[in-house]
């Protein structure tokens, strides 16, 4: 009898095993478009940074976005455990912003020219440069606005997260929920150090005596800042389609018309949801921008 109930405790510890590493892989394809805007937003975040203060830079970054998962994963634990009813809304919410924030970046790229981004760009080196500056006061800065920017992003990665394990035992919400957390910030501060590193790298290459080495070198910096587009932009696309998804999953009449559409497309049944979804990140990402324009201009209105 003892060693049947081993096996049968060793069978239920295998089967919440199983579980939980099925709703983590779950939770983690749905949170890949934030985690592509974060890594770039967090890369960006330590432009104009002296090359020896970049990495203590995105240390103390790393340490806030901690104590931020520290705050937001019982939060959610809490929500879940004493209104599983507002877990929906809010990954609507969540949902709307990723859009909202992929949206706002589109319009930002069409609507401001080059040239005012190579101004802003100038100016920021020129300030760096200037030995006037209080650098230490600027890094404070840059820390303070990226542990804000990762507060955000990292509410709506543990939004989307509960919506994945709020019908779970309790148990497995805890395990699942930290275990994004954790892996989440060691990897996206992990790639940002390496990203921001990049460019050293390249160069500490290039004045290697080899000629193979000095080649890989001068391709690495050649690369690096395409590398910092290319996360822009796949950033911004996962933002649509998994704010897109979020959103039109809970409209049930908009999730069984993409379901319909799709199964009619034949061989592009696998990627037309996607494509549907990204369309529907795109409009109420308008949508949204439109509102809180017009809901800020009416403030700054009233206040005058």
């Amino acid at each position: 009898m003892a060693g049947s109930s081993l096996l049968v405790l060793i069978d239920d510890i295998a089967a919440v095993l199983d579980d939980v590493a099925l709703m983590t892989k779950m939770a983690a394809k749905k949170t890949a478009g934030v985690l592509g805007d974060d890594l770039a937003l967090n890369a960006q975040q330590v432009s104009g940074v002296r090359a020896e203060r970049e990495i203590p830079v995105v240390w103390a970054v790393a340490k806030g976005s901690f104590i931020n998962k520290l705050i937001l994963v019982p939060t959610a634990l809490l929500i879940s455990a004493f209104a599983p009813w507002a877990v929906t809304p809010l990954l609507m919410l969540g949902g709307a912003y990723l859009c909202f924030e992929g949206f706002e970046k589109l319009a930002h790229k069409f609507l401001h020219s080059k040239a005012e981004d190579q101004a802003e760009h100038a100016q920021l080196a020129e300030a760096v440069a200037d030995p006037a500056t209080d650098l230490v006061a600027f890094e404070k800065d840059k820390i303070k606005g990226a542990i804000r920017t990762d507060f955000i992003l990292s509410a709506e990665i543990i939004a989307i997260t509960l919506g994945t394990v709020a019908d779970a035992p309790l148990m497995q919400q805890v395990i699942v929920l930290s275990g994004i957390a954790i892996v989440m910030t060691v990897g996206v501060y992990g790639l940002v150090a390496g990203i921001v590193k990049l460019d050293d790298l390249g160069l500490w290459l290039t004045q290697k005596p080899g000629q193979m080495a000095r080649s890989i070198g001068g391709a690495i910096l050649r690369a690096a800042p395409y590398m910092m587009k290319s996360l822009s932009v796949i950033g911004t696309a996962a933002m649509f389609m998994v704010g897109g998804g979020i959103l039109t999953h809970g409209v049930p009449v908009v999730h069984h018309w993409i379901e319909t559409v799709s199964q009619s497309t034949g061989g592009l049944a696998w990627l037309m949801p996607t494509l549907l979804n990204a369309v529907a990140g795109i409009i109420a990402g308008a949508i949204v921008l439109v509102v809180v324009s017009a809901v800020g201009k009416t403030w700054k209105a009233l206040k005058a």
